[in-house]
């Protein structure tokens, strides 16, 4: 395909909480939803994307779909799923987009435990086509400028990082899959995966990590890097929020300090996934490549023994 003409996209999960970013991210980019998947069927927000968008419940009938289309014409063919769906089956959704002459787009994290890459890596040499994800923090302009002034100082410089992300979840948190790590990760790879990107790509690889903290709600530890010495904590408590809950006001606290000085990256959000698929459609996604140093970390943290608490731990583990 040339790219002046716009590519055909199916989407998995596009009931979930994360497809509407996607959903606007085709449609920015001048793309085009032709195939969708769900189990669940509240999905009405479909028509604000088109009204000849198939859609499906069951997973063997969009596969079924899919690949009669790969067998037609080729302005018929999808290009590239996005894939959105529970982050257990983001395997098994990447390998049905090479299967059927697609690339995959596909949200984080990319697979739970690291190994799959290496069966998906073979299987992108295989099928002669990309697995690309989104780590849109890497295209955030405040980051990407601190990463430009870290990359300029002396590579022994180390600095002092603390790292804060709460973000409140109810009830209904722990009884979806997101709860489950089996299906999730937990809080590190489901919550933690991008941050734990953000950190790899601003100070480099990961040598010492300990693990002060974790339960089904949060996690808390230390990372020795090259230019960094990071204390993070993760939650999902409502009650490690730093201000009043405000239910559907203000329920997220992030917060990066690098030597006490506060990197404000709050705003510039909301386009971000616009622009992964905008970078990713010129052949400068973030492959598989790029998603293994966080994915191998947070499995790293998630079966990692308790440490006793030495003064390196975030000032939230009180």
């Amino acid at each position: 395909m040339n790219q002046t003409s716009h590519r055909n996209f199916a989407i998995t999960g596009v009931g979930g909480y994360i497809a509407p970013r996607h959903l606007d991210a085709i449609h920015a980019t001048g793309n085009r939803l032709i195939a969708a998947l769900d189990p669940k069927d509240s999905v009405g927000l479909l028509d604000r994307y088109g009204f000849d968008i198939r859609f499906f419940t069951e997973y063997e009938r969009f596969d079924r779909y899919l690949e009669k289309l790969r067998r037609g014409p080729e302005e018929g063919r999808v290009h590239m799923i996005s894939i959105c769906s529970p982050n257990y089956l983001h395997d098994a959704h990447c390998r049905l987009a090479l299967r059927v002459g697609a690339d995959a787009l596909c949200e984080k994290p990319l697979v739970i435990n690291p190994w799959n890459l290496d069966q998906l890596a073979e299987l992108e040499q295989e099928f002669g086509r990309r697995i690309y994800t989104v780590l849109q923090l890497r295209l955030h302009p405040r980051l990407a400028a601190l990463r430009e002034k870290l990359l300029q100082e002396s590579s022994t410089q180390q600095h002092e990082v603390v790292l804060t992300y709460v973000t409140a979840r109810g009830a209904w948190y722990h009884v979806s899959w997101k709860g489950n790590p089996e299906k999730s990760g937990g809080v590190a790879t489901n919550i933690g995966i991008h941050f734990f990107d953000l950190l790899i790509w601003l100070f480099g690889e990961v040598g010492e990590a300990r693990v002060y903290h974790s339960d089904p709600q949060r996690m808390a530890g230390f990372l020795e890097m090259p230019r960094a010495r990071v204390r993070w904590f993760l939650s999902t408590d409502p009650a490690d929020l730093p201000f009043p809950v405000q239910p559907g006001v203000r329920t997220t606290y992030r917060s990066i300090t690098v030597d006490g000085e506060e990197i404000e990256f709050t705003g510039g959000f909301t386009d971000l996934h616009t622009r992964v698929y905008a970078e990713t459609l010129v052949g400068r996604g973030f492959g598989l490549p790029e998603a293994r140093p966080s994915i191998e970390l947070a499995y790293r943290l998630r079966r990692a023994e308790i440490s006793p608490k030495d003064g390196m731990q975030h000032p939230f583990l009180k």
